[in-house]
């Protein structure tokens, strides 16, 4: 069952008595649980049909007995239990789930975790719940998915702008929409989200980031990554060092990988590296610049100022220095 199917059948009005919603991806769920306690009961019936419990200070027997009431002036009544993974006792749901009432609407939201697959309460779950499992997304999916996002509210974004938003803000589903929301608000009338949007609105330079430095590195522009580095200086929370070296690992990792897939078109490098296939060219100059040797020693230079960058081998270097010997080296 995906999110789009349970929300096509609320909006038909077709409910389960159970929907038990967990897992890593808190972005599903917090739509999941927004609409139930915003949309399936009007704003009157909501008055004396809508219970909300929060799991730290939730006891299971009042969960229950909510759970078991009949609703008033309405067919149904909705009962949320939110962060349901910080209550104590959650176990003794069980009972209420195997035996639920029908004209409830029962909505748990079990974050960051899933439950444990043993248990009885699992068990139960997948027979009589109608059950709801979120993972985190792949890194490499974020850049479409994120458009995607974009182009559902009927708006478009540029590729580096696009980006820009998923280098700046990462693996956080409910930032990015949050950000974009933002974003939209501050269009006045245009359809397209620009890189000077990203710049102004969300507070990223498109000069002075992450991407442009990575970009810097893959071509062997030495200046271009003195000139980034000099600015994180000066502005220290734009580019900390503990962001960079990660990321700049990580794009090198994955222009190593190329060497075992030679000859590849674009589509099927990007297919085995995982990345989207736009930014393949990015990694092909990588490869063009350095060659295998000098990838693999750019990766053994990158580990050895991780360390340095956390005090081994190094003591009292102020992380712009580092950056700076680094980029010297590894465009020796």
């Amino acid at each position: 069952m995906s999110v789009e199917k349970i929300l096509s059948d609320w909006k038909k009005a077709k409910f389960k008595p159970v929907y038990w919603l967990e897992g890593e991806e808190e972005y599903y769920i917090d739509q999941l649980v927004g609409y139930a306690e915003h949309n399936i009961l009007s704003e009157a019936e909501a008055g004396f049909n809508l219970t909300v419990f929060y799991g730290k200070d939730a006891d299971w027997t009042a969960v229950i007995n909510a759970c078991r009431r009949y609703p008033m002036f309405a067919e149904r009544q909705v009962v949320l239990l939110k962060e349901a993974q910080q209550m104590r006792d959650i176990d003794k749901l069980e009972a209420y789930i195997d035996k639920p009432q029908p004209s409830t609407v029962f909505v748990v939201a079990y974050k960051e975790k899933k439950v444990d697959g043993r248990s009885k309460l699992a068990k139960i779950l997948k027979d009589k719940a109608e059950l709801y499992t979120t993972k985190k997304m792949y890194d490499n999916q974020l850049p479409e998915w994120t458009a995607g996002l974009i182009s559902s509210k009927g708006y478009e974004i540029t590729q580096k702008a696009l980006l820009l938003l998923v280098d700046h803000i990462g693996n956080d589903l409910n930032r990015i929409n949050n950000e974009i929301e933002k974003l939209l608000v501050n269009l006045v009338g245009r359809k397209s989200i620009t890189e000077d949007d990203i710049e102004r609105y969300v507070g990223i330079s498109k000069e002075y980031n992450v991407f442009e430095l990575q970009d810097a590195f893959a071509k062997k522009d030495r200046v271009k990554a003195i000139r980034i580095i000099q600015y994180f200086e000066g502005n220290p929370k734009a580019g900390p060092i503990q962001l960079i070296l990660p990321s700049i690992y990580n794009f090198f990792s994955k222009a190593y990988m190329i060497f075992a897939h030679p000859g590849g078109d674009e589509k099927s490098i990007a297919a085995a590296i995982g990345v989207n296939a736009y930014f393949v060219k990015d990694y092909l100059a990588a490869v063009r610049n350095y060659g295998y040797e000098g990838i693999e020693g750019g990766l053994l230079l990158l580990h050895t100022y991780n360390l340095k960058s956390i005090g081994i081998g190094s003591v009292n270097v102020e992380d712009g220095s580092l950056l700076k010997e680094l980029v010297i080296k590894m465009m020796a």
